[in-house]
């Protein structure tokens, strides 16, 4: 069935303008534009329409979206990997309300509040050294290594570098889960992609250098741990991946 767009702007409460919009940046293409130069959806466009609404929600601005959605990658893996965003903008916006909440009972009374409980909700700094904390201790230990260090971190960046490494890592799973060969096109296309995202945000590495990361990370077991934690054999079919695209010199 295919809806024109008065009826996808209906059906999903956005304005035609921004349909067309969409449409001009090569974000949302119709299934078809008739003769008459009507545009016409299709289930499929509604579903991408979904997923970008999802990510506006999330404030993503449309080129980060619409490179996030290239090359087709899987709906359930971008679903689930929203579901987790949208669930810790809910936490974040939670802790802010509270804060809020606080501020309203000290202002009635008339007090002075904490100056500690004044900002809670508003810097994730600390969110991340906590969250980066056991893997850190790890390496210190381990290797002496320390991710973290003193300079304040860039809280956008490692936010934006989370986000591609969840979805790529989510990609990845999913296409072990369905039964597609290490060494296919399209996997390798993922780990290009990958490639170019590090190179982009000040992290070069070659197609060499990522299968000698890969090789750590299955045999080192916190790193092999939290790759089979997310999928059984994934760290395994990582390596492989990245090892076949190596030898192949592309």
């Amino acid at each position: 069935m295919l809806f024109t767009v008065k009826e996808v702007a209906s059906i999903a409460n956005v304005t035609v303008k921004t349909l067309h919009h969409y449409h001009k940046v090569g974000l949302l293409i119709p299934a078809q534009v008739n003769e008459s130069g009507y545009r016409l959806y299709g289930n499929e466009e509604l579903e991408r329409l979904q997923e970008i609404m999802f990510y506006r929600e999330l404030d993503f601005p449309l080129d980060q979206i619409k490179q996030l959605l290239a090359d087709n990658p899987e709906r359930l893996a971008i679903l689930s990997q929203q579901k987790e965003l949208l669930a810790r903008q809910k936490q974040r916006l939670e802790h802010i309300l509270l804060t809020l909440e606080k501020s309203i009972i000290c202002t009635e009374r008339g007090e002075i509040m904490d100056q500690g409980e004044m900002f809670k909700g508003f810097n994730s700094e600390e969110e991340w050294v906590e969250a980066l904390q056991e893997q850190n201790r790890y390496l210190q230990e381990t290797y002496d290594v320390d991710v973290i260090g003193e300079e304040p971190l860039d809280v956008p960046a490692l936010n934006e570098q989370a986000l591609e490494a969840a979805q790529f890592m989510g990609e990845m799973a999913e296409s072990l889960r369905n039964g597609l060969k290490y060494d296919d096109e399209s996997i390798q296309n993922k780990i290009h992609r990958h490639l170019h995202f590090l190179k982009k945000h000040g992290h070069p590495a070659t197609v060499a250098e990522f299968a000698l990361q890969t090789s750590f990370f299955l045999e080192d077991d916190f790193h092999r741990s939290m790759l089979e934690g997310q999928q059984t054999g994934l760290a395994y079919y990582l390596n492989a991946a990245a090892e076949a695209l190596a030898k192949s010199g592309e």
